[in-house]
């Protein structure tokens, strides 16, 4: 039985998606939860919901691209509920698809700061506190496509791939220091990113049904695991939650 009771957990790109579902699921094994996304509307909304059925979570507007206001959120956070013991990384996106020379460079850059500093910010930011604390899990979701090239997703499989990278990386310097630091590589999820690639039509991902994916909640289900001892064989990389093995572990069928 996970339980995450009298923890604190900041989540990333919390206003839908994976994000939400993440919430909502370490809402409901005990977490106080902070959610950070840029449209302000939707993670007050779903604060809202968590509070009513007897959780503990606030929202804030959070753009991850700007170091400041990720480092506002963890001050936030630890001032709110005295400490911070869990983030998630989970901000990203992948639209505009399309071949690398018909990208436009400017949005190609933009994925850059969301999919790979947002998630550097997340762990600059946090890391300081953590250390103090003499523990802590980061959860950086990852992606099949940090380790597989995919046609037209030149930005988001450089961008989860350098993720990969950061991973191994903290849990290099930090893991004798009580942090804990694993990717949680889910597959494919029903999610408003798989309405964008389908549009698309590039590469075998976009030929996918809607009803192929995993919901988001099963996502949730896997970063509340790995925030327990259960996770720590995967510490320093990826866990695929493809994995038969991974998916009984967690109790998801």
């Amino acid at each position: 039985m996970i339980s995450l009771t009298g923890k604190t957990a900041l989540i990333t790109g919390a206003s839908k998606g994976i994000g939400a579902d993440t919430a909502r699921c370490l809402a409901s094994y005990g977490a106080n939860v902070v959610l950070v996304a840029r449209t302000e509307s939707l993670i007050l909304e779903l604060a809202q919901e968590i509070n009513s059925k007897g959780g503990k979570a606030i929202g804030l507007a959070c753009d991850v691209a700007r170091y400041s206001e990720v480092k506002t959120a963890v001050d936030t956070a630890k001032n709110q509920f005295g400490r911070l013991d869990i983030l998630v990384n989970n901000a990203g996106v992948i639209d505009p698809i399309s071949h690398l020379a018909e990208s436009d460079p400017e949005e190609w850059g933009k994925v850059v700061d969301i999919n790979l500093k947002g998630v550097y910010h997340g762990l600059r930011a946090a890391i300081p506190e953590m250390e103090k604390q003499g523990s802590g899990v980061i959860v950086n979701i990852s992606s099949g496509a940090a380790v597989s090239a995919l046609e037209g997703w030149s930005h988001y499989c450089a961008t989860k791939a350098a993720v990969l990278m950061l991973t191994k990386s903290v849990h290099k310097e930090y893991a004798g220091k009580g942090i804990r630091v694993v990717g949680l590589s889910p597959g494919t999820v029903a999610t408003e990113m798989q309405v964008v690639i389908k549009a698309s039509g590039i590469n075998p991902v976009s030929k996918l049904e809607f009803s192929d994916h995993i919901p988001p909640s099963w996502a949730g289900e896997a970063v509340a695991w790995l925030c327990t001892d259960a996770g720590k064989e995967f510490d320093g990389g990826d866990c695929s939650l493809r994995s038969e093995e991974v998916r009984r572990a967690i109790g998801l069928t």
